[in-house]
This record gives C-alpha cells, sequence and structure tokens, in this order.
C-alpha cells in the first residue's frame, strides 16, 4: 500500500480533476471530427486528419510552446479572454486541462474513427430508406454501434493526460497545487535532495494508473462489444 504525504495526494487529485475535464470537454469535438474523417468527403480532408494527429508526432515541449502563443496573456486568444471575461489559463489549472485535452485528444479520434469505420453502412442506408433523418441516425444507428470506441478512446485520453509533463509544464508551469501534476510532483521531487523516495512512490502511482486505464478500456470495450454483438 503506498503511503503518500498531503502534497502527494494534492498532486494525484489535481491530475485526475485535469484528466477528467480534458476528456470530457474535448470529448464532443474528437467525435465530431472522427465523423468527418470516417463519412466525409470534402477538400482538406487529408489536412485536417494530419491536423488532428499532429500532437502524436509533435514533441510536447512545442505543443506547450504554441499554447503559449496562442493563448498566453498575450496571445490573440488568451489576451482576448483576458480582456473580455477576467479569464487567464496560463499558470492555472484550466490551462494544465487544455494543454492535456489538446495532447490526448488524437488518442479520441483514433479509437472513434475505427469505431465509425467498422459500422456497416448498410445500416444507415436502410434507415434513411425507411425516412430517418441524419441525426436520427446519429442517435438511434451510429452513436450506439460506435459506443465502444467512444468509451475506449475517452479511458485511453485520461490515462495518458495523467502522464502529461512537457506541453503543460511549458504552458502553465509547474506551480503547487495549481498545475503541478503527478509527473511535475516527480520531476520536482528529483530535483529536491533527498527526494528519490517521494519520486518512486508517485511513479510507482503513475504505472498503476496508466496500466489500470489501459485495462479498463479493453475491458469496458470488450463489454460493450458482447452486448452488441459484435
Amino acid at each position: 500500500m503506498l503511503s503518500l504525504t498531503q502534497v502527494e495526494v494534492d498532486a494525484l487529485l489535481l491530475s485526475l480533476r485535469i484528466a477528467a475535464v480534458a476528456v470530457l470537454l474535448s470529448l464532443p469535438l474528437a467525435f465530431a471530427c472522427a465523423y468527418l474523417l470516417a463519412r466525409g468527403r470534402f477538400p482538406g480532408r487529408l489536412l485536417l486528419d494530419g491536423l488532428v494527429h499532429l500532437p502524436l508526432v509533435l514533441p510536447p515541449v512545442v505543443m506547450g510552446y504554441l499554447l503559449l502563443v496562442l493563448f498566453g496573456t498575450k496571445g490573440p486568444i488568451g489576451g482576448w479572454l483576458l480582456e473580455t471575461f477576467n479569464f487567464r489559463l496560463i499558470f492555472n489549472w484550466t490551462g494544465a486541462a487544455l494543454a492535456a485535452g489538446i495532447v490526448t485528444f488524437p488518442f479520441q479520434v483514433r479509437a472513434i474513427r475505427l469505431a465509425l469505420e467498422a459500422i456497416d453502412p448498410g445500416l444507415e442506408v436502410a434507415a434513411e430508406t425507411l425516412g430517418a433523418g441524419w441525426f436520427d441516425r446519429l442517435l438511434g444507428i451510429t452513436l450506439p454501434l460506435s459506443l465502444p470506441g467512444v468509451v475506449a478512446g475517452a479511458i485511453t485520453a485520461f490515462a495518458a493526460a495523467l502522464g502529461e509533463f512537457g506541453a503543460i509544464i511549458t504552458f502553465v508551469s509547474n506551480i503547487p497545487g495549481e498545475t503541478r501534476t503527478l509527473p511535475l510532483a516527480i520531476y520536482t521531487a528529483l530535483q529536491s535532495p533527498g527526494g528519490e523516495q517521494a519520486a518512486a512512490r508517485l511513479a510507482a502511482l503513475s504505472i498503476i494508473l496508466a496500466l489500470a486505464g489501459l485495462l479498463l478500456s479493453e475491458i469496458v470495450a470488450r463489454r460493450l462489444r458482447r452486448r452488441m454483438g459484435r
């Protein structure tokens, strides 16, 4: 049983909150992008596909720098948010959620897209011939059948968000109680004299959480497929 200090518990709870917000806010957009890529035929589709998956190949520090440029207090979006709503993302846990959501966004899109592409197009065609509109087909056929991919993508993204480091520390820094997530707490412990034991505890916790997330994603996806007879 891991015995964590209050500071380490705070880092864990903050990580869970950031990962949850990141996934919940990005999930609708991830489904929309996956649907466009799976069903759409339009100019720029290949470019959209590349942009969606760009966080997978870019160094996380580069993603953090781009967020800093766009959403910093002097950036075009961040400056507007500050002046209009007095809302600041930089040096704030909400900025960490934004960074985690963007970096893990491709995991959701890919899982949902694969689920959508596995759906028999004849089901939607048959529903259309029976008079079902696009929205009815989406709610009655597409969304339920793609649910295993949606759940698997969300859980995988949640686990990946718990481990995000580079984009978060670059964009929102390493502030105790505000932006210091588990990976940042490990980094801080390693930089502190005598912090090896704390780093080992937090690393073990991170491994357990990541493994649990991956296993849960697979278990849930399999159960949903069995219920649907797939």
